[in-house]
């Protein structure tokens, strides 16, 4: 099971848009990749091709 991770400052932002982007820190801190094509993942996860690399 995945914990929840509480947010702080500096793990998001907020797009032009209104949207919750997350940072590399977030996702270092969270420790895993999610495959969801972030835009900041530091795991070097390509949506396109469906792998890390």
């Amino acid at each position: 099971m995945r914990r929840q991770i509480p947010l702080e400052e500096g793990d998001y932002y907020l797009s032009a848009e209104g949207y919750k982007v997350f940072t590399e820190k977030y996702h270092l801190k969270r420790g895993y990749c999610c495959e969801s094509g972030c835009r900041h993942c530091p795991y070097g996860y390509n949506k396109k091709t469906n792998r890390q690399e």
